[in-house]
């Protein structure tokens, strides 16, 4: 993606979450004249950060909705509707640092063990979408930072899936995708 779309990109989650600070309650607009690259169907995430510390993260795992508007979204969501955090205050808007990522689609991994599954997982490349059942959990390949170790990174994201650090079973479904991930 080209540096100027990166930064427009980074201007649009910005003005998202100051439009919704300024006025709680209103319909976000959609983003006004974009380049074409930033109207094609993309699925984002958006994590804040304050000081190096998460502050919100949101996102969409499918392309359902245009490049710019899916960022303005997952950004005033992250900034608001991550229901780990209290809602984002005006204080804190003006130390906000905002990561976007951009996800290429997934693609289902295909494996006969646990441990030929961790044999195919990209260190810090991978994203993985676990599913099992309705349970269903992701890690972003920026995570690769705190998780650094395959099985580490693996055990924990099933612990974020809600089934225990050791769970196995042959109905388990594992996607990856990779992102394209630029900081403010």
């Amino acid at each position: 993606m080209k540096a100027e779309n990166r930064q427009l990109l980074l201007k649009i989650a910005s003005d998202a979450i100051f439009q919704a600070l300024e006025f709680p309650g209103r319909k976000l607009p959609k983003p006004e004249t974009v380049p074409e690259g930033l109207k094609e169907k993309r699925a984002t995430f958006v994590t804040l950060t304050i000081g190096g510390r998460l502050r919100g993260c949101i996102g969409m795992l499918e392309a359902c909705r245009p490049l710019a508007e899916d960022v303005a979204e997952n950004a005033r969501a992250a900034a608001f509707d991550d229901p780990r955090f209290p809602p984002l205050t005006k204080k804190e808007f003006e130390k906000l640092e905002i990561h976007i990522s951009v996800l290429s689609p997934s693609e289902e991994i295909n494996f006969s063990s646990e441990a030929d599954l961790l044999r195919q997982i990209r260190r810090g490349e991978d994203g993985l979408i676990l599913q099992e059942g309705f349970r269903r959990g992701t890690f972003l390949p920026s995570v690769w930072e705190e998780l650094p170790e395959k099985e580490l990174f693996w055990a924990h994201l099933k612990l974020k899936a809600g089934l225990p650090a050791s769970y196995w079973s042959e109905t388990l479904r594992v996607f990856r995708y990779t992102t394209e991930y630029f900081p403010s």
